[in-house]
């Protein structure tokens, strides 16, 4: 089929919503670079000289909040719970899709439901039950809730029941147990899906917050945003005569460190991403 190529009019439209989408960052970066009393003076601008770029907001930022503790910890959950659910949640999603046994339709639907709930309703129940366990300040309360979660398993399924049955049974004929079928059959068939998946995952941890700040207390195990939330209160303590300016400058500061990385994952990913978002939407 013919493809119509964009008019001047649809790509005067999307330059238009990329310079909405991409002023923020350009403002919070160049804003970062100058001078506390700048950013105050003349909010709204993203032009400065040369001669006035500075980093000491980036340098009093690392002065006043363990950012660097706040990196570690969060690329370790990132890492653990993130392995946890591209494992898991691919291997419930195929049993959903694939199998059948008795009570299947009433367990998805369970699982459905979950999603309805909002995280704030199960954010007692779920300390309560970390406090019996003894997990409260710890690694595995921040991994373990939460890293297999229904809309992972819900996404694999709906992803993996677009692979024609004929596929699965032919690796079947061939002698090929169920593990080697998912792993040499499914697996390179959905890899736009995972690719989805990891990138969606990676966000919801790294952006977390409700639940890190909740389970854990203490600085040594607190992720990013958590350590971020704090920066405000630690350079107007720290800090004897500490403005509204340097506030702005430090906070300006962290937040563009702690998006480069998501920049980045997205960047690299974009295409598998996108071509995972599109998979559902075409039959045949």
């Amino acid at each position: 089929m013919n493809q119509t190529r964009p008019g001047p009019l649809q790509y005067a439209v999307l330059a238009l919503l990329a310079i909405v989408f991409l002023y923020p960052i350009w403002w919070a970066v160049s804003s970062s670079l100058k001078p506390a009393a700048d950013i105050i003076a003349d909010p709204l601008s993203i032009s400065s000289s040369i001669g006035a770029l500075t980093l000491d907001n980036y340098r009093a930022m690392f002065a006043d909040v363990p950012i660097g503790t706040g990196f570690a910890n969060t690329a370790l959950v990132l890492v653990v719970r993130g392995a946890m659910t591209m494992f898991f949640c691919p291997l419930a999603g195929y049993a959903f899709a694939k199998y059948a046994f008795p009570g299947k339709n009433l367990l998805f639907g369970v699982v459905l439901l979950t999603l309805m709930l909002p995280t704030l309703v199960l954010i007692i129940p779920l300390l309560l039950e970390m406090s019996a366990l003894g997990w409260v300040n710890t690694y595995q309360a921040l991994i373990l809730p939460g890293s297999i979660d229904a809309f992972s398993i819900f996404w694999m399924r709906q992803t993996i029941a677009a692979i024609p049955d004929e596929l699965i049974d032919a690796g079947r004929v061939d002698g090929a147990g169920e593990f080697g079928i998912f792993a040499k059959v499914v697996l390179p068939v959905i890899r736009p899906g995972l690719a989805a998946l990891a990138v969606l995952t990676t966000m919801n941890v790294y952006n977390d917050f409700v639940w890190p700040v909740v389970a854990v207390n203490d600085t040594s195990h607190q992720t990013l945003q958590v350590v971020l939330s704090t920066l405000a209160q630690n350079v107007t303590g720290n800090r004897i005569g500490a403005d509204f300016a340097t506030v702005w400058g430090e906070l300006l500061a962290a937040g563009s460190i702690a998006m480069l990385p998501l920049l980045v994952i997205f960047v690299l990913l974009q295409r598998h991403f996108i071509n995972g978002i599109l998979a559902g939407s075409v039959k045949g």
